[in-house]
């Protein structure tokens, strides 16, 4: 099985600590699949390979540079790619401290987190479907998480040029932009046999909260002690995106958000987080708003 599996960190981080997509692509390298490590910084990423390698029988994930938020690298990847592929894990993400852009001018977070896991998903759709006919389907899993529930995609103001930037809605309406995706993908390319889960991995602490500002982490802690979250392990972190990428029962079946490793249940979008930490609200499964943002978004990449 050929898969790809996304990093986000950079400077060396994503060899100094264990993250959700090391821990998704060691497991998955164990249990016999060619892992594509796809990551910012290769010197990190041939590190992190290294220790997959020694610790799964001799097994080493290729490594291959990927800047989600540069799109010129996104064209190189997906050009570069030869053959079928079975299983993509879009895992990559950022979260800022404040605001900042693409040079395109694109609000980062929306950018990383959305767009270039989406220009990446399509630039392989022909490999997918390949991998689709060898294997009796292929499946993308979308990383999103509980602060889906803090925003839907605000469609007049997409990257905060109008109203004042606050990061923390900014990564909620990216990660809601995550699910959407996934409901999208599957009505679109399910015909070809490629099928898109959400996941919501929990709380998990890894490089993703380096650029956290004393509001952010104040918030986390806030959300700590409410009960929202407990912190996890990256194993345990990790298993809901297994369920997604090998679960017989999300074989031929997408557009969903999974939490606990199971299909969350579905709240208002009024309902309270703290209520609900493990729900996901209707805005980030609904049909019409991921019709829209998938167009949007194509758009916005062609520009």
């Amino acid at each position: 099985m050929a898969t790809a599996s996304g990093t986000q960190q950079g400077s060396g981080e994503l060899a100094g600590c264990r993250t959700i997509g090391i821990e998704t692509a060691r497991t998955l390298t164990a249990a016999g699949a060619q892992v594509t490590l796809a990551v910012r910084n290769t010197a990190a990423g041939d590190a992190v390979a290294a220790t997959i390698e020694s610790s799964t029988g001799g097994i080493r994930p290729r490594v291959v540079r990927l800047d989600l938020a540069d799109r010129a690298t996104v064209t190189s990847f997906v050009d570069a790619w030869s053959g079928p592929l079975h299983l993509l894990v879009n895992n990559a993400g950022v979260v800022t401290g404040g605001l900042e852009r693409t040079r395109e001018g694109w609000e980062l977070q929306f950018a990383t987190n959305h767009l270039g896991h989406l220009a990446l998903a399509i630039g392989l759709h022909d490999a997918l479907t390949l991998g689709a006919s060898e294997r009796d389907g292929a499946r993308i899993v979308s990383v999103s998480s509980t602060a889906h529930m803090r925003s839907g995609i605000d469609f007049d103001d997409l990257h905060f040029e109008r109203r004042s930037y606050d990061p923390q809605i900014a990564y909620a309406q990216s990660k809601t932009a995550n699910s959407l995706f996934a409901v999208e993908a599957t009505r679109l390319w399910a015909s070809d046999g490629i099928v898109a889960n959400a996941v919501n991995p929990g709380g998990v602490a890894t490089g993703l909260q380096r650029n956290f500002t004393a509001q952010q982490r104040q918030s986390l802690d806030a959300a700590e002690a409410a009960g929202v979250f407990t912190y996890k392990t990256v194993q345990q972190g990790a298993a809901t995106t297994m369920v997604a990428a090998v679960a017989s029962q999300f074989a031929h079946s997408g557009g969903h958000y999974l939490d606990e490793s199971q299909e969350a249940y579905t709240v208002p979008n009024d309902a309270d987080l703290a209520q609900h930490p493990h729900g996901v609200k209707e805005w980030a499964l609904d049909p019409a708003a991921a019709e829209r943002l998938w167009a949007v978004s194509t758009d916005l990449l062609r520009t």
